[in-house]
């Protein structure tokens, strides 16, 4: 793992970073929800990329192990509030998608407390946001009345279905792996 922070991979993190208020701005106060489908695109091609790029050039560091998946977070987060507020997605499934991040943050704190480290971010894991990141442009776009927008709606909601039961699945088996190591003892996945 390279302990520098400065990195082509870290960059792109922190672009996705910068993407988050970027986006919010664009949805909620001038409703340009083209360039905001085209924040979204990078953020979820971003993620993808810093990932690959880090491991192909071993520039890994403990700054993105850390940083990445918590600007997931961040991401899912804003964007959820916003196509609530927006009336793009029923509040049901922001309240299942939100409280599974607040469990596992919950959990982490404890875990860190007993002095692990945070969830080793799985294979299933990435699947999960990388269907959730790239379902959140098609439905922003689905909210158009033209055929490009039903087209968007079939297409976002596909990614989104598999993204949510994945991102569940995972919440899950987090959650079981984390409650494990706090209790002293490790699940072995079958």
């Amino acid at each position: 793992m390279s302990s520098s922070v400065i990195s082509i991979p870290n960059a792109l993190t922190f672009l996705r970073f910068l993407g988050i208020p970027l986006f919010i701005y664009l949805t909620l106060d001038l409703q340009a929800d083209g360039w905001a489908i085209v924040v979204l695109a990078i953020g979820g091609a971003t993620d993808y990329f810093d990932g690959k790029l880090a491991r192909a050039w071993n520039q890994t560091s403990r700054f993105g192990e850390l940083a990445d998946p918590a600007i997931d977070r961040l991401y899912i987060f804003a964007t959820l509030i916003v196509f609530l507020i927006r009336e793009i997605v029923p509040a049901w499934i922001i309240l299942l998608l939100i409280t599974r991040d607040v469990i596992l943050a919950l959990i982490t704190v404890l875990m860190k407390m007993k002095g692990h480290g945070p969830f080793k971010v799985t294979y299933l894991g990435k699947a999960a946001t990388f269907n959730l990141l790239y379902a959140f442009p098609f439905l922003l776009l689905a909210k158009s009345d033209s055929s490009l927008g039903s087209i968007a709606y079939v297409l976002g909601w596909s990614f989104a279905i598999w993204g949510i039961a994945l991102y569940v699945a995972t919440g899950i088996s987090y959650a079981r792996e984390g409650v494990s190591q706090i209790r002293g003892s490790r699940v072995i996945n079958s």
